[in-house]
């Protein structure tokens, strides 16, 4: 099947129950299916007059109880950043599906590429943490679609899946595994008046009151206690605020943040690469080694939060690396950072921004660097 009805399937079986949707490509797929699916779970689909909609219908369903996603491309993206802030402001749990096209502005609706990382970080103002995970397959797709719902009800946040139109797009084969065989994370929700009372600014991340099952909680975008009320003069309020839903995410990074290591155990030349860049770097990574050149990838599946030990520990012992992105180097500069002392770093992005990674041009690269 393609990614995109993968994403789907993942989403319904995590439990999604409302999906809000403004057409764009090349996400298209992800409604199609979703539109389907829902109404035979006895859940909601709604097609929405814009993207702004979308993720504000999104975050209502969920303070209704339900696990509700969208999906999108850059331009609808774009727009969705400030709901997205109110989103990680008042700790509500949602999934944003991001299929990545070529930009600024409209772009090229079909053309693959990864330009979307700063701004799933950074997007919306203010300070916070998010987390963001990037399939490299169709099965990666449903995969991790169950994850972000798992990850957003276990942190109250929303998450974002950065996948690409390559990703997106792509047909595979795909195995769905039975229901009773899937991990599941599912709500906490208050169990007294009092509990819920206090619904916001918990350490260990407070349980959410349910609109229509008689908790008051008062949901606000300005600075706020933990009872919900506005403190919208107090510096020690917003200072509470910023550093608990960064300290949720951010202590909890090493859970959240994923790497696989590939052939690295050897390797001199470690290549790095994250959604449909790595299936490139890895086929690349066999040609190498079938030439007996010590090539190695370290793949990012969780980018957001950064998982610095993991890929500090993973080329430790490089003497070359190499990046590679569907961009000008949104990544690069973390990659660089955390390289070791003495070793060479490298970019490489495609010779044409917007299309896939040749293999033979990357080889060729990196045997021209080891020669």
């Amino acid at each position: 099947m393609q990614g995109n009805e993968a994403c789907a399937l993942g989403a319904v079986a995590a439990g999604c129950r409302f999906f809000a949707f403004y057409p764009i490509t090349p996400a298209g797929e992800i409604a199609e299916k979703m539109s389907w699916l829902l109404p035979k779970a006895r859940g909601v689909y709604i097609q929405m007059e814009d993207e702004i909609a979308s993720i504000g219908s999104v975050i209502g369903a969920s303070w209704t109880g339900l696990k509700a996603m969208t999906a999108t491309s850059g331009p609808g993206f774009s727009l969705m950043q400030e709901n997205i802030g109110y989103a990680v402001m008042t700790e509500t749990p949602c999934v944003i599906v991001d299929v990545q096209r070529a930009g600024p502005s409209t772009g090229i609706v079909s053309a693959p590429m990864q330009g979307d990382v700063i701004q799933a970080r950074h997007g919306s103002h203010g300070e916070y943490e998010i987390i963001a995970l990037a399939p490299s397959s169709a099965q990666e797709m449903f995969e991790m679609t169950v994850r972000a719902f798992n990850l957003a009800e276990q942190y109250r946040t929303p998450v974002i899946v950065l996948a690409d139109e390559t990703v997106g797009h792509m047909r595979e084969e795909v195995v769905i595994p039975s229901e009773n065989s899937l991990t599941i994370v599912n709500r906490k929700v208050p169990s007294s008046r009092e509990e819920a009372s206090r619904a916001f600014l918990s350490a260990s991340v407070a349980p959410m009151p349910i609109f229509g099952r008689g908790f008051a909680v008062h949901v606000t975008g300005s600075s706020h206690d933990e009872y919900g009320m506005r403190k919208a003069s107090a510096p020690e309020a917003i200072d509470k605020i910023v550093r608990t839903i960064h300290a949720k995410i951010a202590l909890h990074a090493h859970e959240i943040s994923s790497i696989e290591r590939i052939m690295l155990e050897d390797a001199d030349t470690m290549l790095v690469a994250y959604g449909s860049c790595a299936r490139t770097a890895e086929y690349v990574v066999k040609q190498a080694r079938q030439m007996g050149l010590r090539v190695g990838l370290l793949r990012l599946m969780g980018i957001w939060p950064f998982p610095h030990e993991g890929v500090r520990q993973a080329l430790k012992s490089a003497r070359r690396v190499v990046m590679l992105e569907n961009n000008l180097g949104q990544l690069f500069p973390e990659i660089e950072r955390l390289a070791p002392e003495g070793a060479e770093t490298v970019f490489l992005p495609p010779e044409v921004i917007g299309t896939l990674h040749r293999p033979a041009y990357v080889l060729g690269e990196v045997a021209k660097e080891v020669g």
